[in-house]
């Protein structure tokens, strides 16, 4: 037998189970004060709604479920390898809330505001920052197309981010129309722009020159290649997308998006226009957005809004939009900066005597404490040691006889 967990999944011990007990209560509390409604949907899907072209790169990650019995056999007898598996595991939450959506519309409401905190699975090379089973931490308002919803999304999630100690970040945003338009008018054919977009995408990590030896190799029109590279050289702000585009819907909507987000949220953390972000899934429509840590280095969320994806299920297009907090990105910045969770109100009884009696003073704290009883042992001391380093507020010390005072970690709570 193997006792480690499979490479990519991972145990939690109760110290660690804690923090992410604690993140999961102050997120929900904040996604819940907005008026977010909690969901839950199958782990498994489907393979014909997780194993389409909508989930970009995530595609080549999913873990497929082989078809069972005579199904199986049939399909190797045949050689239909490509259609060995029946089902799968999400691979996101965004997906799988669209067919919830489809197959519960009728008990819904107009507008749904909905939370998602859940597993899913990725089929990953196991590294730093990236597991074969994780939690996303999603919230998606669906049936409006309203600017508005996009600054809520904004406001909530920065608001339950603020709740946890990441330190400073940023949310970048940008319209994947936008986008669309002003490449367009550099002469990009229409069947191009997505992977010209892929290549921009890359701007940070790779530079201009990068950008411009990447599209050259592709074989894109050089006079095409060369504005876009003259645009981006220097930074990109709405002024300048705006001489491109002079009047534009799509840009309106994202100016109202940025000043009503900024006016909501008075500094608390930077929303920050860029039009390079394009995120890797192939169903968002309009505005992307991207959570930018500066103590992680790196993301640790993104969303977007997705218009065209619950229509593949219904046959009408409805309006959604939604945004995910990246939960095991910062759960890791939380472990490594050793972190522990404020208010910590886990008291120890060691106790000498009577269980029971023991148990019944014990019921005089839980209503403030989480209390757990240790019969006093031989060598009290270690087990001190041991319930100061499992992150004990305090500890009494208890007999009937009242031979025994008590002592605590933090502060002195009671004589016995």
């Amino acid at each position: 037998m193997i006792k480690q967990a499979l490479k990519g999944m991972n145990d939690f011990i109760p110290r660690d189970a804690e923090i992410r007990d604690y993140m999961m209560s102050q997120i929900l509390k904040v996604y819940k004060s907005f008026g977010f409604e909690r969901i839950y949907t199958p782990a498994i899907e489907d393979i014909n709604n997780i194993d389409n072209k909508e989930g970009g790169e995530n595609q080549k990650l999913i873990f497929k479920i082989l078809k069972r019995g005579e199904k199986l056999d049939k399909a190797i007898e045949e050689q239909k390898y490509d259609e060995l598996s029946d089902m799968g595991l999400r691979y996101d939450l965004t997906l799988p809330l669209t067919r919830f959506y489809a197959n519960n519309r009728s008990n819904l409401p107009q507008i749904c505001k909905f939370i998602q905190l859940d597993r899913v699975y990725r089929a990953e090379r196991p590294q730093r920052g990236r597991d074969r089973e994780f939690y996303q931490c999603d919230i998606d308002i669906i049936g409006s197309s309203n600017p508005s919803c996009e600054i809520e999304l904004i406001c909530a999630t920065g608001q339950a981010l603020k709740t946890l100690p990441i330190g400073d970040f940023a949310i970048r945003i940008n319209h994947r129309q936008i986008l669309r338009n002003v490449l367009s008018s550099f002469g990009f054919l229409n069947e191009e722009l997505d992977e010209v977009c892929i290549s921009l995408d890359k701007l940070d990590k790779i530079g201009s020159n990068g950008v411009k030896d990447e599209l050259v190799s592709k074989g894109y029109n050089l006079d095409s290649i060369d504005k876009l590279c003259y645009f981006i050289k220097n930074p990109v702000t709405i002024e300048r997308v705006k001489e491109i585009l002079k009047e534009n819907e799509y840009l309106d909507n994202l100016i109202t998006v940025i000043n009503g987000a900024r006016a909501l949220t008075k500094d608390d953390f930077d929303i920050v226009y860029d039009f390079t972000l394009v995120r890797g899934q192939g169903y968002y429509t309009g505005c992307v957005f991207e959570i930018e840590s500066k103590k992680f280095g790196g993301t640790v969320g993104g969303g977007g809004r997705y218009d065209n994806l619950i229509g593949k299920f219904i046959g009408e297009n409805v309006p959604a939009v939604g945004f995910s907090i990246g939960f095991e990105r910062i759960y890791a910045i939380l472990k490594e900066s050793n972190f522990t969770v404020p208010n910590n109100k886990k008291l120890a009884i060691i106790y000498k005597g009577d269980y029971v009696k023991a148990m019944q003073f014990a019921s005089e704290y839980r209503k403030d404490y989480s209390v757990s009883l240790y019969e006093f042992p031989k060598k009290v001391g270690k087990l001190l040691n041991r319930i100061e380093n499992e992150g004990y507020y305090a500890y009494i010390i208890y007999d009937e006889a009242n031979e025994i005072n008590s002592i605590n970690i933090i502060e002195k709570i009671q004589q016995v």
